[in-house]
């Protein structure tokens, strides 16, 4: 059942955008603190039985110089400078083996992977530990570590770490840095807006059901998934919600989208309980860059799967010409 507000009218979705005094300086404080320590990128390669791909245990100083894992893979038989696909991971899970990060490869591109700090998972192992503690109570999950300052807020921590990913890839002597692409699902896709507003000259982005986006919309449309950490957290935290809501608007992907230069790729699902589908078209209608959309209509937070994909290595080939 659809779960939103009918077509018609999420084709004509515009809210007003949150965005809080000193966003900008915010955001350029926080990313002149990251790039005070070396980025200190690492590629090791390993064997890993793909004979046709070079795979690299990949890190990087992220967020206050903590060391974050990855995967960095290119084709074997490339001979010059390609570019390259950032992806980040949804919620929950980590970096997974290099064997599941194939697409991108196969398609003629680099791809570094990022793993995510503080998150793994039974079936999405990772590496990466956030060393940073939360300076107020919460409920399990990430979205509510550090929820009452943006200083210690979680997602200042990781969207740093994002940032820092794409510096780490265009770095790499076989990464044309002119060619750099942005991409991901759900958590993911809501790192891969926000670099649209924080990087300048990607060559564009891929953002598939963005989590964290209109996310005072979201949390008055739905419980599901991990915006329902924030609803558990606010039943009890009463006195705490216009402070958090606050610190929230400085992670809303809208306010990275008003910003965007780049040409970007949207998907979103109108049966998608996890990731309002309103949130979805109100990131897409602010987004300042050249833009596509891709509509699923009968489909949940998987989005177009395959399809989706499918449409992203068209809409890439159209970007990298």
């Amino acid at each position: 059942m659809f779960i939103d507000l009918p077509l018609d009218e999420l084709h004509a979705y515009r809210p007003p955008v949150p965005e809080p005094p000193g966003f900008d300086a915010f955001w350029q404080r926080t990313l002149d603190g990251a790039r005070g320590h070396d980025l200190d990128a690492r590629f090791t390669e390993i064997d890993t039985g793909l004979t046709l791909l070079r795979c690299h245990d990949a890190e990087f100083a992220g967020f206050g110089a903590h060391r974050i894992r990855g995967w960095f893979l290119r084709p074997r038989a490339a001979t010059g400078p390609l570019p390259c696909v950032v992806q980040y991971l949804g919620y929950g899970g980590g970096r997974l083996l290099p064997h599941d990060w194939l697409l991108w490869p196969s398609a003629g591109y680099a791809t570094l992977v990022m793993d995510t700090r503080g998150q793994s998972g039974p079936n999405r192992p990772g590496d990466t530990p956030d060393p940073v503690g939360s300076g107020n109570p919460g409920v399990p999950g990430k979205l509510t570590q550090g929820l009452l300052d943006p200083d210690d807020y979680y997602y200042r921590r990781l969207y740093t770490d994002a940032v820092r990913a794409v510096e780490a890839a265009r770095g790499h002597d076989a990464v044309d840095p002119e060619q750099i692409v942005v991409a991901g699902h759900s958590q993911g896709g809501a790192l891969a807006l926000a670099m649209t507003g924080l990087v300048p000259g990607l060559a564009g982005a891929l953002i598939d059901v963005p989590f964290l986006t209109h996310i005072r919309r979201a949390l008055e449309v739905t419980d599901a998934g991990p915006y329902g950490e924030l609803s558990r957290y606010f039943a009890g935290a009463r006195g705490h919600i216009d402070t958090a809501l606050h610190t929230l608007d400085h992670f809303d992907g809208l306010n990275f989208a008003v910003r965007a230069t780049t040409p970007a790729l949207f998907g979103t699902a109108l049966r998608d309980a996890v990731v309002p589908p309103s949130t979805g078209f109100a990131a897409y209608h602010h987004y300042a860059g050249e833009k596509e959309l891709q509509v699923w209509r009968f489909n949940a937070h998987e989005s177009g799967g395959g399809d989706q994909r499918a449409a992203e290595l068209a809409f890439v080939r159209r970007v990298l010409g």
